[in-house]
């Protein structure tokens, strides 16, 4: 530890030799992020979206500005203007605090296509890791009150919440169809049983978000998609901040890495 500190020191004192280089300050902090986390990889730092105005606010609504998972929320917002003119609601299952949900609602109200949004989540937390979810996730993490989601969705019309561990209230919108999803459970028995419900209910061009797809805490949640896609013609696209989707109709199947 205390050479990392004095490698880290010796970096910083370089770098305010001449504090006012963009380019130096971005190669100190790499430096830095090497010796403190090996491995990690930073993004070059101007992206247009970085500095979208309605975007950082909406960010920092949800305390997110200086998150890890912006990424993930532009990503998102992204897709969701792929399925402007696809029919059918939208879900999401895992609301936490209501951050994406809140970008599903906002794309909602501007879609030339009527939608109501179907909102799933216990507010109790995770459910019980199986061997498959690994040993990162207990029982009741991520938990966070159904008042907080309604506050912050408070503003949108055309939602309905679902209290209930999944699938237990699934069986309230089995005549629905759908245009987008989106599931944030991160274990692999409730992400399993929301692909498994929502990809018969989907309409062609409709899109399925699996936040946690691809990330080394959610094991559970990439195995249940990539098993249950196994023999469709459809597979998990595996985004670079972690997230995955695919688009119902579109068969994928090149796999370059």
């Amino acid at each position: 530890m205390i050479t990392t500190l004095r490698k880290s020191v010796r970096i910083l004192r370089e770098l305010m030799r001449d504090p006012k280089n963009p380019a130096k300050r971005l190669e100190a902090l790499n430096k830095i992020g090497q010796i403190l986390v090996p491995g990690y990889r930073f993004s070059w730092p101007d992206p247009d979206w970085w500095h979208n105005p309605a975007f950082n606010n909406y960010l920092k609504q949800f305390n997110e500005i200086e998150g890890y998972n912006t990424q993930r929320r532009w990503g998102m917002a992204q897709l969701l203007r792929v399925i402007d003119s696809v029919q059918g609601d939208t879900a999401e299952c895992g609301v936490y605090r209501g951050a994406a949900s809140h970008t599903i609602l906002f794309a909602n109200s501007k879609s030339s296509v009527p939608r109501h949004h179907h909102i799933f989540d216990s507010f109790d937390g995770i459910s019980t890791p199986v061997n498959e979810d690994g040993n990162y996730w207990t029982r009741g993490d991520l938990t966070a009150s159904e008042q907080i989601a309604f506050d912050a969705l408070r503003e949108f019309e055309g939602k309905t919440f679902y209290r209930g561990w999944i699938p237990d209230r699934f069986h309230e919108v089995e005549q629905t169809r759908f245009s987008f999803v989106h599931v944030d459970v991160d274990l692999y028995q409730p992400t399993k049983d929301s692909i498994a419900f929502f990809y018969p209910r989907m309409n062609p061009g409709a899109i399925f978000v699996c936040d946690d797809y691809g990330l080394k805490v959610c094991p559970g949640a990439t195995k249940a998609c990539d098993e249950f896609l196994s023999d469709k013609p459809e597979k998990m696209i595996s985004m670079p901040d972690g997230a995955g989707y695919f688009i119902k109709g579109l068969t994928t199947s090149l796999d370059l890495y």
